[in-house]
């Protein structure tokens, strides 16, 4: 059993950035493809980006590609998400996920354990 406790999540302005945490608990963590997703209200929980095991590869969804940037350290069992330059529409609850599966995927469903989410609020 992995747990995972997201944090960094906050209010911030136009523009601002946020660094978001994800501390996971095990010591598989290691061997595990991380993912962030967001949900904003009223809409469905969409994919932001994945990190593998090792940190070798990564991707980050279009959308924000070019603001967010995902990284982890298998030390501290800690993965990372910077986003800058945040905009309104990135106002959502932010969940990390785990895929003990190793394998890198997009889809919520195949990942296999989930925190509780930081609430990143961006003010226009």
């Amino acid at each position: 059993q992995v747990q995972l406790v997201e944090s960094g999540g906050g209010l911030v302005q136009d523009g601002g950035s946020l660094r978001l945490s994800c501390a996971a608990s095990g010591r598989a963590f290691s061997s595990y493809t991380m993912g962030w997703f967001r949900q904003a209200p009223g809409k469905d929980r969409e994919f932001v980006a994945y990190i593998s095991w090792s940190g070798a590869s990564t991707f980050v969804a279009e959308p924000v590609k070019r603001r967010f940037t995902i990284s982890r350290d298998n030390v501290k069992n800690t993965v990372y998400l910077q986003m800058n330059n945040l905009k309104p529409e990135d106002t959502a609850l932010y969940y990390c996920a785990a895929d003990r599966s190793g394998v890198l995927d997009t889809t919520a469903s195949r990942y296999d354990y989930w925190g509780q989410g930081t609430q990143v609020t961006v003010s226009s």
